[in-house]
């Protein structure tokens, strides 16, 4: 490519900055689905419910889901520091870029896995109740199996979603490939940094997606 010098690329920090991204999706998608996931489930089981309770529970849940969703990214993790350093010590680097993440990712995941049980077939989770089934029965042993496919499709969503929320914390010192491709591709001009760390994004996001998707069609076929 013309005016492209990709000799003098530093592999090693590309190296670092991989691994550090590959930590923060780790770290902030565990918690974002052990967070994500039972909040979805209270937000299905409320909307389902006639006590004036539970839709009370679920109109507040909604709402601060809806705002967490709806606040860019950006603006999220700048809005968060107080907080990300009460919490790690730190705002800055791979672990103060994970209390934002897990924040702006849990919200969604959780919507995704709310849309995923409603997709359950209702006549077999009244088939369950007949039965005698308790609430912890029919969330395991009907909700969980039924809705699997529904569930991982989210949180492959969820995981790709967020590989584009690490690259945008390096605006803010987050670490990662995002961090590398703004100091070196954007601040320096140094353009050959900028076209690596987005191929290598582009090859992690297809890599995900391909086992999400694989996974999907596995447990559709059982």
């Amino acid at each position: 490519m013309m005016g492209l010098d990709f000799s003098v690329i530093n592999w090693d920090e590309f190296q670092k900055a991989t691994l550090d991204t590959l930590k923060m999706l780790g770290a902030s998608g565990l918690f974002s689905i052990l967070i994500g996931l039972p909040l979805g489930i209270i937000l299905f089981m409320t909307s389902r419910s006639t006590s004036g309770i539970s839709r009370a529970v679920y109109n507040v849940l909604s709402v601060i889901v809806n705002i967490l969703r709806s606040v860019p990214f950006i603006i999220l993790i700048v809005a968060m520091i107080p907080i990300t350093k009460e919490i790690v010590g730190t705002a800055i680097g791979v672990i103060g870029t994970i209390p934002p993440l897990v924040v702006g990712a849990a919200p969604f995941f959780a919507r995704l896995v709310e849309t995923a049980l409603r997709e359950v077939d209702r006549g077999v989770i009244e088939a369950s109740q007949a039965m005698g089934a308790s609430t912890g029965q029919i969330i395991w042993k009907v909700l969980m199996p039924e809705s699997l496919p529904g569930l991982l499709a989210g949180m492959t969503m969820t995981i790709v979603t967020l590989v584009s929320y690490t690259a945008m914390s390096g605006m803010v010192g987050g670490g990662g490939l995002g961090a590398l491709a703004v100091n070196y591709g954007y601040y320096r001009y140094e353009n050959e940094v900028m076209i690596i760390a987005v191929i290598i994004m582009i090859v992690l996001v297809q890599a995900l997606q391909m086992i999400g998707d694989r996974l999907v069609k596995h447990f559709t076929r059982r």
